[in-house]
Order: structure tokens, then C-alpha cells, then sequence
């Protein structure tokens, strides 16, 4: 190489990492995530082995980008219910439909998130765990007025069977079309809490 020789740097593809995590999810969820490699998730991305490299150091690196992706997509949804809501049982409903959303259209990767968060480095698997916690508790701080007649620990046992309801669907196919199936786990959940369904207008968050 002369001195005048350009030096060009890859840029890494967002795409082709999107591929990564998808591929990554499909196994994990279909065969567990020990027994997948890098080589095998850059073959189901039709990539590489080491093409996976430029994107991930390791497979857990994988594991971590898969579960903060589901973790963040709730996270962010609870936030736009909560600042948008015009009363707590509209957006515990929104709550509700928004979580259920995300069980049908990220089923994979949150049976990832269920199956895969103990095999993570303790520090991540941690960190997860706390954000998780603060999630659930914005569910508790909303249920509080519409259930007085629960004590907190009462209240963390209703959050914790409706979210159980609405993700019951991770681990059983029911063959249902989307539709019913929302509609099925939303009345779950609503019951699980002890309130009514809010109508849809007031708790869309488009």
C-alpha cells in the first residue's frame, strides 16, 4: 500500500443486523439458545459466520440486543399510554391492548426474553430484571385508585396474572386469527385485574 492510498472502512448495515437479530430469535425460540451458534444464526441471516462478528462480539451480545429490543418496544409503549391517557382505566386498557400488541406481533423474541434472561451475564440479566420490575410498576401505580379495595401486595398479584393471561399465548398456539386472539387476551387480562375495558378510541395511542 502507498501512501496515497485510500483507506476504505466498511460500514456496518443496520439491515444486515436486523437480519441477525431476527435469524437469532427464530432459532433460539425454535432449538434454545445454547445449542445455536454464530455460525449457524449467520447462516438462517444468509451471512457469514464472520460477517456476524462485525455486528456482534459474541452470541450473548446477540442475546442482549434481542431482549433490550422487546424490553424497549413496552417500555416505550407504556410511556406514549401514560402521557396520553385522559383516566387510569383508559390507560390500563391501553396498557393492556399494547401488551398484548406486543406478545402477537414480537411473540419470538419475547419467548426469548422468558425462556434465554438466565443464561445472560449477571450484570445484564440484572439490569433487565430492573426494568422489567419498573414496567410492571407502572401497571401497579394505575391500578391502584381503580382497585382500593386491594392491598399492595394484592395489587402485584393482579398485574402479575394479567400479564401471565396475556402471555400464555408465547407458549401455546391456539390457531386463532390475530384479531380474536387480542380480543381474547385483552378480556383475560381486564379480568385478571378486576376492571372494565375502557373503549378503544380513548386509549389509542397512534
Amino acid at each position: 500500500m502507498t501512501a496515497s492510498t485510500p483507506v476504505t472502512r466498511r460500514k456496518r448495515d443496520p439491515e444486515r443486523r436486523e437480519r441477525i437479530l431476527t435469524a437469532a430469535a427464530k432459532l433460539t425460540a425454535r432449538r434454545g439458545f445454547h445449542a445455536i451458534g454464530m455460525a449457524d444464526i449467520g447462516a438462517e441471516a444468509g451471512i457469514v459466520g464472520s460477517g456476524v462478528y462485525r455486528h456482534f462480539e459474541n452470541k450473548d451480545a446477540i442475546l442482549v440486543a434481542l431482549l433490550d429490543r422487546v424490553m424497549t418496544r413496552l417500555q416505550d409503549g407504556a410511556a406514549a399510554i401514560l402521557a396520553a391517557g385522559p383516566d387510569d382505566r383508559a390507560v390500563l386498557s391501553g396498557l393492556i391492548r399494547d401488551h398484548v400488541r406486543v406478545a402477537i406481533e414480537d411473540r419470538t423474541v419475547l419467548a426469548v426474553y422468558h425462556r434465554e434472561v438466565h443464561n445472560l451475564p449477571e450484570d445484564e440479566r440484572r439490569r433487565l430484571r430492573r426494568l422489567q420490575r419498573h414496567y410492571l410498576e407502572d401497571w401497579v401505580h394505575v391500578l391502584a385508585p381503580l382497585r382500593p379495595d386491594l392491598a399492595d401486595g394484592e395489587l402485584r398479584l393482579a398485574v402479575h396474572a394479567a400479564i401471565g393471561a396475556v402471555q400464555s399465548t408465547l407458549f401455546f398456539r391456539s390457531g386463532l386469527a390475530p384479531e380474536r386472539l387480542a380480543e381474547l387476551l385483552e378480556e383475560m387480562a381486564h379480568a385478571c385485574l378486576g376492571v372494565t375495558c375502557a373503549p378503544t378510541s380513548s386509549v389509542n395511542r397512534e
